[in-house]
């Protein structure tokens, strides 16, 4: 027996979290019966569980690395004519959901899965999974400003911090920088050098975790390995 937001994050309907306001919001039913109940339990073996009227199994566990390129989004579904992640993705692959987000105009590495539970663990606060960022910016970038960064800065009423921040290069017109942090908070890179005057040209997120982006060409992807898993399983 597992619990019901459990077996619906397995299943591919969404992260365990997201899963429980599904229940809540009685689209679930158990055997015929709306279930509402976020302690309820059911029998993967033998019990019909069901997502607005559809039937809904476990599923194999996938766990996808894309390197995105700059203009697509990382929803499921949209409303206009941009371009989705899972639009890179085989299309038998269509219950997969991206493990966080990466703006519309950023780059790099992003996991995809059908497995609620590793997207609640990689992407919830508590864990502080490591993110590494190269930006490159318009402007020179100084010592100082990447000191106020490891200190925290403000953004509209948000405190911002990186772990750790790097400069590659510099010059008058342009800077490069590596960033590491661990919130991942909504577009936090672009905001921490707004908060400094300076335009962010181009961002690419190089690594998660222990996982690097590599050589993977832009717009492809890859299964991650069972070592791999492990590993970002192992740091949490």
């Amino acid at each position: 027996m597992v619990r019901l937001q459990k077996f619906l994050a397995e299943a591919g309907v969404a992260s365990r979290r997201a899963s429980e306001q599904v229940i809540v919001a009685g689209r679930v039913t158990v055997n015929g019966a709306v279930a509402v109940q976020l302690g309820a339990k059911v029998d993967p073996q033998h019990d019909r569980v069901a997502v607005d009227g559809r039937v809904v199994a476990r599923k194999r566990k996938l766990y996808i690395a894309v390197n995105k390129p700059p203009g697509y989004v990382c929803t499921r579904g949209t409303e206009d004519d941009r371009k989705r992640i899972g639009d890179l993705l085989p299309r038998e692959w269509t219950e997969l959901f991206s493990v966080g987000r990466l703006d519309y105009q950023s780059e790099g590495l992003i996991f995809l899965t059908n497995d609620g539970d590793f997207c609640l663990k990689l992407t919830h606060p508590r864990y502080a999974i490591p993110r590494i960022y190269v930006a490159w910016i318009e402007g020179r970038v100084t010592g100082e400003m990447l000191k106020n960064f490891t200190q925290g800065v403000v953004s509209a009423g948000e405190k911002l911090k990186a772990r750790r921040a790097r400069l590659i290069s510099a010059n008058n017109s342009n800077s490069i920088v590596e960033l590491e942090l661990t919130e991942g908070k909504n577009r936090e890179v672009r905001r921490l050098f707004e908060t400094q005057n300076l335009a962010v040209r181009r961002l690419q997120r190089v690594q998660i975790g222990p996982i690097k982006l590599g050589q993977l060409p832009v717009g492809k992807w890859r299964s991650l390995t069972e070592p791999e898993i492990k590993s970002l399983l192992s740091i949490l």
